[in-house]
C-alpha cells in the first residue's frame, strides 16, 4: 500500500519553506527566500497568498509526480482567536478570521490559507493548521500591563518553540511537562517563552512591540516617545503600524532584512552593522533574564533557535550574557516542518483530537 503524501507549509516573513512527506519520510523540502523589496508590492500579508502558492505548485510540479496522491496539507497557524495547542482543520470561519486579519497580521496567516487553497483542489487532501502561533497558556500575572485597558497578550512562536522544547527533553532522556526551559525562538520575530512544566505561562508578544527588536520589528519601544511619534501627523495609520511590523528593527537601521549581510557587514568594519549586531543580541539576553526571573532561577535549560542561531557570533554574545543561569542549548532554524508534517500524520491516523476552530 502506497504511503500517504503530507505537505506541510510554513511561511514566514522572509521566507516561504515547504516540504512533501510520505508519511514519516522525507521527500524533499524547499526554503523560498523573499527580499523586502519583493514583498513591499503588497499592501497586506494575505495578499501574497497567490504568489506564494504559485511558488509552492511550480516547486511540487517539478518534483513530485502525483500530487493527487496528498492526503493532507498541515499549514503554519496563524492571528487566530486564542486556542489551546493542538491540530486544527481549516473551517470557513478560520479562513474569514485569517484572511482579513482583523485579529492581525503576520505572515503565519498564509499557512492555513495556502494549505485550503491547495487541499480544496485535490481529491482527497484535508487541510489544517498546528500550534498557532496565538496559543496562549499565560499565568493570569502576565497578562498585566500596567493599564487595565490593554491587556498583555500571547502571540509567538509556538510551533518551534514547543517542538524544540519536546527535541531537547527527549535528549535529555526526561518529559517536556516536567521542565522548565527558557526558549528564545529569533526569526523574522523574536520571541523569549518561560516554558514551565509544559506550558508557556509568559513570553514576549512577538508581533506587536514587545520585546527584543528583530530583522523587520521593532520590538519594544519607549511609549512616550512613540505617543509623539503617532500624534505628530508626519505619518498615517498604516505607515506607523509598518514601523513596528514590517519594516522596523534591522530594516529601519541598515536597509536589510538580512541578518547574515549584517553580519558580514560588521565583520568588514561597518560600525553601524556591528552596533545593530550587538544590540539585538544584548535585547535578546535581556528577555532570557527576565525569564529566568519569571522561572524564579529555576531554569533546566535556555535554548536557542530559529534562523539566526545559525550566527555563532550572534550565540556567543547571547551566551556570555545568560550562561550563569544555565545551560545553553542551540538548535539553528527550526523543526516546525517536521512537526507540521508528523501532526498531520497523528491526525490522519486518528491518534490526536483534530479539533474545530469557532
Amino acid at each position: 500500500m502506497a504511503k500517504r503524501l503530507i505537505l506541510a507549509i510554513n511561511p514566514g516573513s522572509t521566507s516561504t519553506k515547504f516540504a512533501l512527506f510520505a508519511e514519516k519520510d522525507l521527500i524533499f523540502e524547499k526554503t523560498l527566500r523573499h527580499t523586502s523589496e519583493e514583498m513591499s508590492g503588497y499592501a497586506r500579508i494575505t495578499d501574497q497568498l497567490h504568489f506564494r502558492k504559485q511558488l509552492i505548485m511550480r516547486e511540487l510540479a517539478e518534483s513530485c509526480k502525483d500530487i493527487s496522491a496528498i492526503a493532507a496539507v498541515v499549514g503554519r497557524g496563524g492571528l487566530v482567536k486564542p486556542i489551546e495547542s493542538g491540530i486544527y482543520e481549516v473551517n470557513e470561519i478560520m479562513k474569514e478570521d485569517l484572511f482579513s486579519g482583523r485579529l492581525g497580521q503576520h505572515a503565519s496567516n498564509l499557512g492555513g490559507l495556502i494549505a485550503d487553497d491547495i487541499a480544496s483542489a485535490l481529491p482527497n487532501a484535508r487541510a489544517f493548521i498546528v500550534d498557532p502561533v496565538v496559543v496562549d497558556e499565560l499565568q493570569d500575572v502576565a497578562r498585566v500591563s500596567g493599564h487595565p485597558a490593554i491587556e498583555r497578550i500571547s502571540i509567538f512562536h509556538a510551533l518551534n518553540q514547543k517542538a524544540v522544547a519536546r527535541i531537547y527533553a527527549d535528549s535529555a532522556g526526561r518529559k517536556y511537562d516536567d521542565m522548565n526551559l527558557i526558549i528564545a525562538h529569533m526569526g523574522g520575530g523574536i520571541s523569549v517563552g518561560a516554558h514551565k512544566k509544559g506550558k508557556v505561562i509568559d513570553v514576549n508578544n512577538a508581533l506587536n512591540g514587545d520585546g527584543p527588536f528583530s530583522p523587520e520589528r521593532s520590538g519594544g519601544l519607549p511609549s512616550g516617545q512613540l505617543i509623539d511619534l503617532c500624534m505628530s501627523g508626519n505619518y498615517s495609520h498604516e505607515e506607523l503600524k509598518s514601523m513596528i511590523t514590517g519594516k522596523g528593527g534591522i530594516v529601519a537601521y541598515l536597509g536589510t532584512n538580512s541578518f547574515i549581510e549584517v553580519c558580514n557587514r560588521a565583520d568588514k568594519g561597518d560600525k553601524k552593522a556591528a552596533l545593530i549586531r550587538e544590540a539585538i543580541a544584548y535585547q535578546v539576553g535581556k528577555e532570557i533574564g527576565a525569564a529566568a526571573a519569571v522561572l524564579n532561577g529555576d531554569v533546566d535549560a535556555i535554548i536557542l533557535t530559529g534562523g539566526l542561531a545559525y550566527q555563532d557570533s550572534h550565540v556567543e554574545r547571547i551566551r556570555s550574557m545568560v550562561k550563569f543561569i544555565a545551560e545553553v542549548v542551540v538548535y539553528p532554524g527550526e523543526d516546525e516542518i517536521k512537526a507540521l508534517a508528523y501532526n498531520g500524520l497523528l491526525a490522519l491516523d486518528g491518534k490526536i483530537e483534530i479539533k474545530t476552530y469557532s
